[in-house]
């Protein structure tokens, strides 16, 4: 598992980033919230990820938090809802408005997320 890259920012996608660690490219994909937190290009960078493994794909998922790949955990091991809808939903809500969502059970506060039906 890999749980945490700490490097410098190579390059700034529109939903990934490339940090390099002495030497080693790690390409990790963000939330927006996330990838608008990361500092600019050359700078130190630490992303907590969660490794995707699956028949025909590697994958980092990062996130600026501990909090935040938790919930991104709980929102993957719910049916239907694969990587991509969770970084969305993470994207779009602070987690303490997802949290309240899904107590009260306020479904169109989570469907205002892009691409969440």
């Amino acid at each position: 598992m890999i749980s945490k890259i700490t490097g410098i920012l190579s390059y700034k996608g529109t939903d990934h980033v490339l940090i390099d660690v002495h030497g080693i490219g790690y390409e990790v994909f963000l939330s927006e919230s996330t990838l608008a937190k990361i500092p600019s290009i050359q700078e130190k960078v630490s992303i907590h990820t969660e490794l995707l493994v699956r028949e025909d794909l590697l994958q980092l998922v990062g996130f600026a938090t501990r909090q935040e790949r938790e919930w991104y955990r709980l929102l993957t091991g719910v049916q239907g809802v694969g990587s991509k809808a969770a970084l969305r939903i993470l994207g779009t809500l602070q987690i303490s408005i997802l949290y309240r969502s899904i107590l009260t059970g306020d479904i169109a506060t989570i469907k205002a997320a892009p691409g969440v039906g």
